[in-house]
C-alpha cells in the first residue's frame, strides 16, 4: 500500500426499487476481465460500477427476493456467476441472462469455486449435497454428498473450504475428498483467502463470557507442506483478509471497525496501518492488479481505496461496451398551429406484414360461448363434470353471438356524478324532483341486466373522476349507513379492511385515541395515525374518509419495504399472505410506539399481549432454556386433517385448534449451549396471561384447511379461554354456555367475535381484493344486545345477515385475520381522552430548523385557551407532489385516471374573537420529504427552498406537529372560519363536523345562481379591497394569513347582513355586479365600480372622507381584463323592511384595516355580536 493511498470514491448501494431505501452490499468483487466492480444486495440484485469513479453500468435482478441476499460472485470470460441460498445465476457483463439453475436440494447454498476444469464450478453450503455445474451448458453435471457444511471456498493448490464449525478443509482438486483439516477458529470462520502456497483465515472464538468475539489473530497455513505457520497478530480483531495478487507473501487484514493492516506473512513485524472512515465494515476485496481496494459497510455504502496517481482494476482489461447514445430528434416548433402530420410514420418501401389482404381474412366456425361467471360459485360436482341451476337468462333455442364484442363495463356500474345529477334536477324541476340514489345496493344492475346479483356488493369498487375531481363522485351511492368507508385511490389502500377492523375493536380504539391525545409528537408514530383515523371515522358519520396520512407513514417505514409489505410487492404474493404480514407489522409497531411514551406498557400488555414463557429443551442432552415470550398476534396451526372426521373428531374443533395455536408446541433445529452445536430441540410455551383483544392470522394455505372452514358453524361467535398451570383450555358452543351459566369456572375469559378480514376472489368481478365483516354492535356506545354485521368493501358499506357473514363454503371467500375481544369489554368506548388533551403544542413555539417566526404571529397564552364555540380563521397552502394522470381517448375526450396529489405546505390560524381578533397564533411551514413537482408559487406563495430545513427562512415543523395543532383545536370545539374549507380539510386529511365549520364560500351563495364566488372577488365586492393581486416580481403568491383574515371579516360582515335582514338583497347585488364584471375585481387603473346602493356607493379614488386606501399586496394571480367603463353604477337599491339609516350604516365598506370588536363604526359604534 503506497503512501498516497486514500479513499477515492464512496457511493450508496442502489435501492431495490425506485421507491425503496438504499440497502447494504452483501458481497462485492472486482472483475478480472473488465474495469468493473460488482456488488450484490439483500434482494437478489447484482449491480456493476465502471472505473475509479464507480459509474453505474448494469443492474440485474439475478435471484428472487425471497431467496435472500447474494452471497458470492465469480467471474468467467463468458460472464458473471452469482449465488444465493437456492439458486445459481449467470449473466453477461451487459446484463443478459445466460442461465439460471435451481434445484429442490439447494436449500442453503453459501459458497462456490472453480474446479480443476475451468468451465466447471462447485457449489456448496449448509446442506448435505454439493453440486458440480457446467458453465458452458448451464446444467448440473454431478451431485456430491458431504457431511460438512461449507460457508467459504477459495481455490489455490487445493480447494480450501471453511465449515460452519470453525474448521478449514483442504479438498483434493480431483475428487474433492478431504486431504487435510485444521480447526482454525473456535466458533466460525468469518473470512479467508488462499493464493499460491498460503492460506490466511479470520474468525470468531468463544471467550469466558460465552459470546463469540473476533479472534485477535489471523491464522496462516502453508499449503505446500499442509502445516500451520505463525499467526499474524491484529489487536483490533482480524475480521477480513485478502492476499495481494502480486506480492505473494503480502496480505491485507481488516477489522470490523475499519482498521486496515498490510503485513508480510514471512515478516509479521513489517506492517502498514490505515483507518477507513466506516462505522461497521462488512467486507473487503482487492483488485487483480493490486491497485484498488473495495470496502462495504453497514451504512449501505461502498468505498474505493487506491492511489490517485495510478489506479486500474486489471493489468490488461478488455474494453467495456457501453450503450450507443441515441441521437436527439430535430427540434420542432410545437405551437397550436403546428399540423399533426409533422410527426409522421417511419418511411417504408415494402408492404407491411400487418397489411393482410382481404381474401386471406375470414371466420372459421364460432368460438364456444363463455360460461357465465356468476354460476361458478354455485357449481356442484356430479358423476361427469359439474352442474348448477339454470339462470334462464336466454330463451329456449336462442344462440349466443360469441363473436360480439364483450362489454368492458365493470360489474358494479358507477353512479352518475353529482354535477350531472344537479343538472338533471335543475332541468326537471318543472316536472318534480328526481329521486335520490337507489335505496340499497341490491337493486343496482350488472351491465344493464335486471336480475339482482347477490355477489354484487363484493365487487371491486373504483372511484371515477370528473373535471371537478373526486368531490364530484357520489359516495353515498355505495354507503347508506352511519359507518364511514375508506377511499381507494391512495397507495397501499389494500390495508383499508384491516384498519376498519381495528377501528371497531373498542379497546384498541381507546388505546390509540388516548395515546394520540397525549404528548407524543414523534413523526413516524403509527399509533398516533391510527388515533387520528379512528377519530376521523367517528366524526364522519357515514361520509367517506381517506387514510392518507396513516398510509404515508406506513410507506415511510424501511422495515415495511424490506419485508415486502407495500403495494408494489403484491405482484408475487397473495393478498391473504400480505394482509397477515401487515397485521403482524402493525401490531408490532403499535407496541413499539406505545412504549416510546410509556415504557412500562401495562395497559398495552393487558389489551394486546399474550404473555408467556417459552421453554427450549435439547432432545439430545435434555438441557432446558427458558425465556420470556410476548405475542401480539397468534398464527393458527392446523393438525393433519381428515375431512371425513372433521365433524366428529373434537381435535378439529375451532377451540382445540385455537389452544394448540396459542401454546404452539413444535420441534426445530436450534443451538444448544451445552452441546455446543445445533441439535433437535422442542419448543413449548407456558401461558401466563391472555389479552382482552385476541388477534389471529388464519394461515389458510391449504385447500384441505379451507374445507374445514366450510363446515357450517365451525367458526364460533364466542369462545372461552381458561389458564390452568400455564396450560390453555378452550371452550365453545354448549360447553361454554354451561360453564357461563353455572358460574363455577373462575378465571374463565369469554371472547366474542368482533370481525374478520377476507380475501374476495370472484373471477367475473375483476381482480382479488380485501373486505372486512364486522359486528358493529360491539363498539356501539349504547347497549345493543343484538349483533348487527356489516360488510366494509373499501367505501362500499352495507349491512349483511349474520349467516352470510359467517359462511365460508364459497370458494371465493377466504378468511385472513380474525379479531376477538373480551365480552366484558362490549360497548367499552372510552371518550375520556377528550377531557385529557395535551394542548402544550398550542401554547409554545415549535421549530425544527430554528427559523425566524412571523413577527405578526403571537402564540396563545394560558388565558386564551380555546373553548367550545371559539371561532378561529384558517387558511392553508399546498404544493403539488404528483400531477393528475389523464387518459386522452381517441375521440379527444379526457378521463382522469388518478387525481393530482398535494402536500400541505403552510398552515395559518387566526384568532376569531377577543381583543386580539385577527392576530395569527399559528403560522407554520411544513417540511415535505417527497419530491415536489410544482410549488405553484403564483397561488401558494411557496418558493423553492422554503420547505427545506437547510435553506428555509421560515419556521418549519413536521407534518405531524402541524396536524396535531389542528386536531387539538378541532377536539377543543373550535369553529373554523375560512373560504373553501372542504377542499382544505380533505387535503389535510381531517374530518370537521359541519357544526364546527363556517365557509364563506357557502355563506355568500345564491341558491338560484349555481355559482361559488372566489375570495378575491368577495373581498372587492364587500370591502372594495384588492387581495391576491398579480405581483411585479413574479415570486409572490397568496398569503394564507391575509386570506384567513379576509374570510373572518366576510363572516363578520355576513352577520351584520343577518342582523339587518338584508342577506337576500345583498347577495342579489353582489351577483348582479359579478355577472357584469365576470366575477373578477375591476382593474385598479380607473374608477372602481361599487355596489349601487344609496348611501353605500364608495368611489375608490374620488370619495372624500370615505376614500378606501389599500396597499398593493403583491400577490401573483392572473390579471383580470378591463371591463368596460370604470364608473359606479347608478342602479336603484332593492327595498328592505329595516330602517334606511340602519341599513346604510351596516353596509358601509370598511377602511381595509382589521379591527377587533368594538373598534368599528358599525351600528353607531356598538360592538358586533
Amino acid at each position: 500500500m503506497e503512501a498516497d493511498w486514500d479513499e477515492l470514491s464512496r457511493i450508496p448501494v442502489p435501492p431495490p426499487n425506485p421507491h425503496g431505501l438504499p440497502t447494504i452490499a452483501t458481497t462485492l468483487a472486482f472483475d478480472d476481465v473488465q474495469e468493473l466492480l460488482w456488488v450484490g444486495n439483500e434482494y437478489g440484485r447484482i449491480v456493476s460500477f465502471y472505473g475509479p469513479e464507480l459509474q453505474r453500468y448494469t443492474s440485474v435482478r439475478a435471484h428472487p427476493a425471497a431467496e435472500g441476499p447474494v452471497r458470492q460472485i465469480l467471474f468467467h470470460e463468458r460472464g458473471v456467476i452469482s449465488l444465493s441460498s437456492r439458486s445459481v445465476h449467470m449473466i453477461t457483463r451487459r446484463g443478459l441472462t445466460q442461465w439460471h439453475i435451481a434445484h429442490e436440494e439447494m436449500v442453503d447454498l453459501r459458497c462456490m469455486s472453480f474446479t480443476a476444469q475451468t468451465n466447471r464450478i462447485l457449489a456448496a453450503g449448509c446442506q448435505k449435497v454439493m453440486f458440480t455445474i457446467d458453465i458452458d451448458k448451464g446444467v448440473i453435471v454431478d451431485k456430491l454428498p458431504t457431511e460438512h457444511h461449507y460457508t467459504i471456498m477459495k481455490r489455490s493448490r487445493y480447494l480450501c473450504a471453511a465449515t460452519d464449525t470453525g474448521s478449514v478443509n483442504a479438498l483434493s482438486m480431483a475428487d474433492f475428498s478431504v486431504v487435510k483439516s485444521w480447526k482454525a477458529h473456535g466458533t466460525a470462520v468469518n473470512d479467508m483467502d488462499a493464493r499460491n502456497d498460503f492460506l490466511v483465515t479470520c474468525g470468531f472464538s468463544v471467550r469466558h463470557l460465552g459470546s463469540p468475539i473476533v479472534d485477535p489473530l489471523a491464522n496462516v497455513y502453508d499449503l505446500k507442506t499442509l502445516s500451520p505457520l505463525p499467526p499474524i497478530p491484529f489487536h483490533a480483531g482480524a475480521a477480513y483478509v485478502r492476499m495481494h495478487p502480486k506480492l505473494h507473501t503480502t496480505s491485507f487484514v481488516a477489522s470490523q471497525t475499519g482498521q486496515l493492516q498490510v503485513v508480510d506473512l514471512m515478516n509479521p513485524n513489517a506492517i502498514n496501518l490505515r483507518q477507513a472512515n466506516v462505522g461497521f465494515m462488512l467486507g473487503i476485496d482487492i483488485s487483480p492488479s493490486g491497485e484498488a481496494l473495495a470496502i462495504n459497510d453497514a451504512e449501505c455504502a461502498v468505498h474505493l481505496w487506491g492511489s490517485p496517481a495510478k489506479i486500474h482494476f486489471n493489468e490488461m482489461s478488455k474494453e467495456t461496451e457501453f450503450a450507443d447514445v441515441a441521437p436527439r430528434p430535430p427540434p420542432l416548433d410545437w405551437t397550436p398551429e403546428t399540423p399533426l402530420n409533422m410527426i409522421g410514420m417511419p418511411y417504408y418501401h415494402e408492404r407491411l406484414f400487418s397489411a393482410w389482404p382481404s381474401h386471406l381474412l375470414f371466420d372459421i366456425g364460432s368460438p364456444p360461448p363463455l360460461i357465465d361467471q356468476s354460476l361458478l360459485p354455485y357449481l356442484r360436482p356430479a358423476e361427469v363434470g359439474h352442474y348448477a341451476p339454470n339462470p334462464k337468462k336466454v330463451r329456449r333455442y336462442q344462440v349466443e353471438n360469441t363473436r360480439a364484442l364483450a362489454s368492458a363495463e365493470s360489474a358494479l356500474v358507477a353512479p352518475k356524478f353529482l354535477s350531472e345529477k344537479a343538472r338533471e334536477q335543475s332541468k326537471s324541476k318543472s316536472d318534480g324532483s328526481i329521486g335520490d340514489t337507489i335505496d340499497a345496493l341490491a337493486s343496482t344492475k350488472i351491465n344493464g341486466e335486471a336480475d339482482d346479483d347477490p355477489l354484487l356488493k363484493y365487487s371491486n369498487v373504483e372511484i371515477k373522476y370528473s373535471r371537478f375531481g373526486v368531490d364530484d363522485f357520489d359516495f353515498r351511492f355505495y354507503n347508506q349507513t352511519a359507518f364511514s368507508g375508506l377511499e381507494t385511490h391512495i397507495a397501499n389502500s389494500f390495508t383499508n379492511s384491516l384498519l376498519q377492523l381495528f377501528k371497531f375493536i373498542p379497546l384498541m380504539s381507546n388505546l390509540a385515541l388516548h395515546h394520540t391525545a397525549g404528548t407524543c409528537i414523534f413523526e413516524n408514530c403509527l399509533l398516533c395515525e391510527l388515533g387520528y383515523l379512528f377519530d376521523m371515522l367517528d366524526k364522519a358519520n357515514g361520509q367517506n374518509c381517506q387514510a392518507t396520512n396513516l398510509l404515508k407513514t406506513f410507506s415511510n417505514f424501511r422495515e415495511a419495504s424490506s419485508l415486502e409489505l407495500l403495494e408494489e410487492n403484491l405482484t408475487n404474493k397473495s393478498l391473504a399472505t400480505a394482509i397477515q404480514a401487515v397485521n403482524r407489522f402493525f401490531l408490532t409497531q403499535i407496541s413499539h410506539d406505545y412504549r416510546m411514551i410509556q415504557p412500562s406498557a401495562d395497559d398495552l400488555d393487558q389489551t394486546l399481549s399474550t404473555v408467556a414463557l417459552e421453554s427450549i429443551r435439547c432432545m439430545f442432552c435434555q438441557n432446558k432454556t427458558v425465556r420470556p415470550f410476548n405475542s401480539l398476534v397468534n398464527d393458527m396451526i392446523y393438525p393433519n386433517l381428515d375431512i371425513k372426521q372433521a365433524r366428529r373428531n373434537p381435535a378439529f374443533r375451532f377451540s382445540n385448534i385455537l389452544r394448540a395455536s396459542i401454546e404452539h408446541e413444535r420441534q426445530n433445529r436450534g443451538w444448544c449451549n451445552q452441546c455446543r452445536r445445533y441439535q433437535q430441540v422442542t419448543i413449548r410455551r407456558s401461558i401466563h396471561h391472555m389479552p382482552h383483544v385476541l388477534i389471529l392470522n388464519t394461515l389458510l394455505n391449504s385447500p384441505v384447511y379451507r374445507r374445514l372452514w366450510a363446515v357450517p358453524g365451525w367458526l364460533p361467535e364466542e369462545v372461552g379461554i381458561l389458564i390452568e398451570n400455564g396450560q390453555v383450555v378452550c371452550f365453545e358452543g354448549d360447553d361454554l354456555k354451561m360453564r357461563v351459566q353455572s358460574n363455577n369456572t373462575p378465571g374463565l375469559l369469554v371472547y366474542e367475535l368482533v370481525g374478520f378480514v377476507c380475501e374476495i376472489d370472484i373471477p367475473e368481478h375483476q381482480k382479488p381484493h380485501l373486505v372486512s365483516f364486522i359486528n358493529v354492535s360491539v363498539s356501539a356506545r349504547q347497549p345493543d344486545p343484538t349483533n348487527r354485521w356489516h360488510l366494509f368493501n373499501d367505501f362500499l358499506v352495507t349491512e349483511v345477515d349474520k349467516e352470510e357473514a359467517l359462511k365460508f363454503s364459497q370458494p371465493w371467500k377466504l378468511p385472513c385475520v380474525l379479531a376477538f375481544q373480551a365480552k366484558e369489554a362490549r360497548h367499552a368506548v372510552d371518550d375520556s381522552w377528550k377531557d385529557a388533551l395535551d394542548t402544550t403544542l398550542l401554547f409554545r413555539e415549535w421549530s425544527m430548523n430554528g427559523g425566524p417566526t412571523n413577527p405578526s404571529c403571537q402564540t396563545l397564552d394560558s388565558k386564551e385557551r380555546p373553548e367550545p364555540g371559539t371561532p378561529v380563521a384558517l387558511d392553508t397552502e399546498f404544493v403539488d407532489l404528483e400531477k393528475a394522470e389523464i387518459d386522452v381517448k381517441a375521440d379527444g375526450s379526457q378521463e382522469i385516471v388518478r387525481p393530482s396529489k398535494s402536500g400541505l405546505a403552510r398552515v395559518s390560524v387566526l384568532r376569531g374573537s377577543g381583543l386580539s381578533e385577527g392576530v395569527p397564533f399559528i403560522d407554520d411551514y411544513i417540511t415535505i420529504k417527497e419530491a415536489i413537482v410544482d410549488y405553484v408559487t403564483q397561488y401558494s406563495g411557496i418558493k423553492p427552498g422554503d420547505l427545506d430545513p437547510r435553506t428555509s427562512h421560515h419556521n418549519l415543523v413536521p407534518l405531524k406537529v402541524a396536524y396535531k395543532k389542528l386536531w387539538l383545536l378541532l377536539n377543543l370545539g373550535c369553529v373554523f372560519v375560512g373560504h373553501g374549507l372542504a377542499s382544505d380539510f380533505r387535503k389535510i386529511n381531517i374530518q370537521v363536523p359541519k357544526s364546527q365549520t363556517v365557509d364563506t364560500q357557502y355563506l355568500f351563495f345564491h341558491p338560484s345562481k349555481n355559482r361559488r364566488l372566489s375570495l378575491r372577488y368577495l373581498a372587492w365586492a364587500v370591502f372594495k379591497e384588492y387581495i391576491q393581486e398579480e405581483p411585479t416580481d413574479d415570486v409572490q403568491g397568496h398569503d394564507s394569513i391575509e386570506d384567513a383574515r379576509m374570510a373572518l371579516r366576510l363572516w363578520k360582515k355576513f352577520q351584520e347582513y343577518e342582523d339587518a335582514g338584508i342577506v337576500t338583497q345583498m347577495l342579489e347585488e353582489i351577483f348582479r355586479e359579478g355577472s357584469r364584471l365576470a366575477f373578477r375585481p375591476p382593474p385598479r387603473n380607473g374608477t372602481a365600480t361599487v355596489l349601487s346602493r344609496p348611501g353605500t356607493a364608495v368611489t375608490m379614488q374620488n370619495s372624500g372622507t370615505n376614500n378606501t386606501t389599500t396597499n398593493p399586496s403583491g400577490r401573483n394571480t392572473p390579471s383580470t381584463p378591463d371591463v368596460g367603463g370604470g364608473t359606479a353604477s347608478t342602479a336603484s337599491a332593492p327595498t328592505t323592511p329595516r330602517q334606511g339609516f340602519r341599513r346604510s350604516i351596516a353596509l358601509t365598506p370598511s377602511n381595509g384595516s382589521f379591527a377587533g370588536p368594538g373598534t368599528g363604526d358599525f351600528f353607531g359604534g356598538s360592538p358586533l355580536r
